[in-house]
């Protein structure tokens, strides 16, 4: 395809996500609580596979997989990344719920269909304009390695066993709330005396 047939295609893309952006604005206003048009999440998978090198496209996962790599890419993933996209991948959380767009299911072809190449360029680059944040290079973990582990866990979604969601949730970030009821329960195992709860400080007028 000609330089000046490409460059002609992607300003008509634009153009249009401009004007589903627009449209959506104006029938939802600025919320994230609302669903992207089909218009929109069409152009935007046009203009994500545009933007994809060709090298990415075609990369092979150069970390060979084993039950070890396996669960390295599991803990990963609850520490990293399950706060949005959920242990199983559906994307069915309190932050995943608040963002626009949703955060899709990990486990159906949208994401199963793409190359590892494609999916190790999304974990280490990001998705503009989208909640998923870039994990490589120095505003990440700054090892590949790591993010090829999550593209093979990812294969694996779509057969996560109940044992394997059981353990991840004990990688899960903990709240102070959370973190304060797990120590209860240890004292309470312990038969250490109970300790009251912390509570809020009220202003005086």
């Amino acid at each position: 395809m000609r330089r000046g047939t490409v460059l002609l295609l992607a300003f008509v893309l634009v153009l249009g996500i401009l004007a589903a952006g627009a449209a959506s604005i104006l029938h939802d206003g600025l919320s994230a609580r609302a669903q992207p048009s089909a218009l929109e999440t069409a152009l935007a998978a046009v203009m994500r596979k545009l933007a994809m090198p060709s090298a990415a496209q075609s990369a092979k996962n150069p970390v060979a997989n084993s039950p070890e790599v396996l669960r390295e890419g599991r803990l990963h993933f609850a520490d990293h990344c399950a706060i949005c996209h959920g242990n199983d991948g559906s994307g069915d959380t309190a932050m995943g719920h608040g963002m626009y767009p949703k955060p899709p299911d990990l486990r159906a072809a949208q994401t199963q269909d793409r190359s590892d190449g494609e999916i190790f360029w999304i974990i280490e680059n990001g998705v503009r304009m989208t909640g998923m944040p870039a994990f490589g290079g120095s505003s990440g973990h700054g090892n590949t390695d790591d993010s090829w582990k999550l593209v093979h866990f990812l294969r694996h979604l779509p057969s996560l066993t109940a044992e394997e969601r059981i353990e991840m949730e004990k990688y899960n970030p903990k709240s102070p709330e959370d973190l304060e009821e797990e120590q209860r329960e240890r004292d309470f195992l312990s038969g250490a005396p109970e300790k009251p709860s912390a509570q809020p400080e009220h202003h005086r007028h």
